[in-house]
């Protein structure tokens, strides 16, 4: 049922109303084909005739009578556009103006068929505009994926763990979701997925202007959601080619123009989803996963994890795209890193780190309205040292996500990281959040409570040039409504300085950045 609160939409937008839905686990298909490529394995997965979507079931009927409500942003949006003004609670910070981004999956049903991973479903961008009131506006980005499936009125392409293969893929940006992270950059406004290009967005209004291509001969290849920018302007980039062993390294300018692109081979090269950038290196942690090339594989069904290998960290030298060294750490499984920064042979970062991939499976359960005990991830301190090619790992907190730092910190020595919290590892999304000082290991926190979803939250610097306001959204389960929120990032514990609410529930976002007007 729709949120009671989603009846006060903007007078020129709708609010997303939540289908009913949910599943029973499907069945798999063979196509026959291998894959050697990024671009054969998605041709390869579509190729079959039979599909593996789940069927659009209710959604209440399968959830339990305790967590409805927790899983309703999960359900899916169905109104292409929706936006409202918030109510501010508290007094907003003055020199706090601008447009605060955010991305994520919102479409996950169509035509009686619902997807497998929360991963796979079509990327909805955000904006809040912050200019004394708080108003939210969103809509879908108009990948090529989800123009063609919104006028065939059912899913055609295969995404990350659901397979449907009702046409071909032609490359990359066929199955581009855009779906991860809003980044502006060189006076752009970039949507993010990590299998494919980046896609411009009209930054005032949300719409979607192309696919960007860097250069004519590098159409379509895979440009990260989390690339990472230098204080100097830089943007520095990374892409997985799976199959293929490619670690693909991109740079561009402040001014928005390609300056280098470069590819390495790497063995066994599976998901690899963020990466630091430091003074003068390239670091990726590369979980433990085998690689099954099967005929039916999903890119993540692909991915079998071997907690007997270790997890290799790559370290590449940033200026000119050379493989540096590896070094081997124990198993672990992460998605996200904060930053890093290195001193003469030593490289120390932070990243969330679990003990085996459970917590990457658990997404999936969620979509058929079930929540799983997953592996608890925590926040590590690693050290590599290349000379002796070893590393060491130190625990700064548990039960965290989605590490953050200030924009001025990147790639260089900082000692304040913002992360996301949750005590409960069986409960769907986080709890909290928390900062965390690397140095004396002290932590400043604050709990929303169990009966929020804390999405990623972003410092900003503030206008002093001292210290930074945190800003980020929250989903309140029992009223079905999403609130923004500012912090004083030195002072988390005593709560939030001002909200703004909106009268509905806006889909949940994976990550996003904040621009000054």
């Amino acid at each position: 049922m729709p949120p009671a609160a989603m009846d006060r939409p903007a007078s020129r937008t709708r609010p997303c109303a939540w289908p009913t839905a949910v599943a029973r686990p499907p069945s798999r298909c063979a196509d026959g084909r291998p894959f050697m490529d990024r671009r054969n394995f998605l041709r390869g997965i579509a190729a079959g005739a039979t599909l593996s979507a789940l069927p659009a079931l209710a959604w209440a009927h399968t959830t339990s009578d305790t967590q409805p409500d927790r899983l309703a942003p999960l359900a899916g949006c169905t109104s292409e556009r929706l936006g409202g003004a918030a109510v501010l609670e508290g007094r907003w910070p003055a020199e706090l103006r601008g447009t605060f981004y955010r991305n994520g999956p919102a479409r996950f049903e169509l035509g009686g068929e619902r997807y497998r991973h929360w991963f796979d479903g079509d990327g909805m961008a955000h904006a809040w505009h912050i200019e004394g009131t708080v108003r939210h506006e969103a809509r879908f980005v108009r990948t090529q994926k989800y123009v063609e499936e919104s006028a065939a009125g059912q899913f055609l392409y295969p995404t990350f763990d659901t397979h449907i293969a009702r046409r071909p893929v032609g490359n990359n940006d066929t199955v581009n979701t855009a779906n991860t992270n809003l980044v502006p950059h060189g006076g752009k406004l970039y949507a993010l997925w990590e299998g494919g290009s980046a896609t411009e967005l009209d930054p005032d209004g949300l719409a979607t202007r192309g696919i960007k291509r860097w250069r004519d001969d590098l159409a379509a290849l895979p440009f990260s959601a989390h690339p990472k920018i230098t204080p100097d302007g830089t943007l520095w980039n990374f892409g997985i080619v799976h199959g293929a062993d490619k670690l693909l390294l991109w740079r561009i300018d402040a001014d928005g123009s390609l300056g280098k692109f470069g590819m390495l081979d790497v063995p066994q090269l599976p998901i690899v989803h963020d990466f630091v950038v430091t003074a003068r290196y390239m670091v990726f942690l590369v979980p433990p996963f085998d690689l099954h090339r099967t005929r039916d594989s999903t890119i993540l069904g692909a991915h079998t994890w071997n907690g007997t290998r270790p997890l290799r960290v790559v370290v590449v030298d940033r200026a000119d795209f050379t493989l540096r060294r590896i070094v081997e750490m124990p198993a672990g499984m992460t998605l996200h890193l904060g930053n890093g920064w290195d001193e003469g042979d030593v490289i120390r970062l932070d990243a969330c780190l679990a003990a085996n991939d459970s917590g990457l499976r658990a997404l999936g359960s969620v979509m058929r309205g079930e929540q799983t005990q997953a592996a608890m991830m925590r926040t590590m301190l690693v050290t590599i040292d290349l000379a002796r090619g070893v590393t060491r790992s130190e625990i700064l907190l548990d039960g965290t996500e989605f590490p953050r730092v200030a924009p001025a910190d990147v790639g260089k020595r900082y000692r304040q990281l913002f992360v996301t919290t949750r005590p409960d590892t069986a409960q769907f999304g986080m709890t909290g959040i928390a900062r965390i000082d690397i140095d004396s290991g002290s932590v400043d926190r604050f709990e929303y409570g169990a009966d929020w979803i804390v999405e990623e939250h972003v410092p900003v610097p503030k206008a002093s040039g001292r210290g930074v306001w945190l800003v980020g959204a929250a989903y309140d389960v029992r009223r079905r409504q999403t609130v923004l929120a500012v912090f004083d990032g030195a002072r988390l514990a005593n709560g939030p300085v001002a909200r703004a609410r909106l009268p509905y529930g806006a889909p949940l976002c994976f990550h996003g950045n904040f621009v000054r007007t």
